[in-house]
């Protein structure tokens, strides 16, 4: 596909992840689709690991869900190349626990045949981790 349509692939996802339509965004994904969610992320962390298929990334998204709650959620900026779409954002949000959390953060998606066939979040893992980390007593 041309960058242009593998781009509009990943801002599609996005706008489904926006508006809560979770199955939205797992029909871009290709069946046996890498998911590696913020690398660096610690055990404490109940999103982290990274996941294989479809199935394993709903499962994410449900984790996700329970976890935290998002205040704001941007994608600012798309950069194209080949098959990849790299994606560089914003977020601000809450942990269950009611523990901030914001960073910018980057996404790179590399598309097959029009589906996302792997993903990797970069973040401030640091800072995110850190929100989710017991409360010293």
């Amino acid at each position: 596909m041309r960058e242009a349509d593998n781009t509009n692939v990943v801002k599609q996802a996005y706008a489904a992840f926006g508006r809560g339509d979770v199955h939205g965004v797992l029909d871009a994904l290709d069946p046996e689709v890498r998911w590696r969610p913020v690398t660096g992320a610690s055990p404490a962390v109940p999103m982290q690991g990274e996941r294989r298929e479809k199935a394993a990334v709903a499962e994410f998204f449900s984790i996700l869900a329970r976890s935290m709650t998002f205040e704001v959620f941007e994608p600012r900026e798309f950069v194209a190349q080949g098959n990849k779409v790299v994606a560089l954002g914003y977020y601000k949000a809450r942990t269950a626990a009611g523990r901030p959390f914001a960073s910018e953060w980057v996404m790179v998606f590399t598309l097959v045949n029009g589906k996302v066939a792997e993903f990797q979040e970069f973040t401030d893992a640091a800072a995110l981790n850190a929100a989710f980390e017991a409360v010293p007593a």
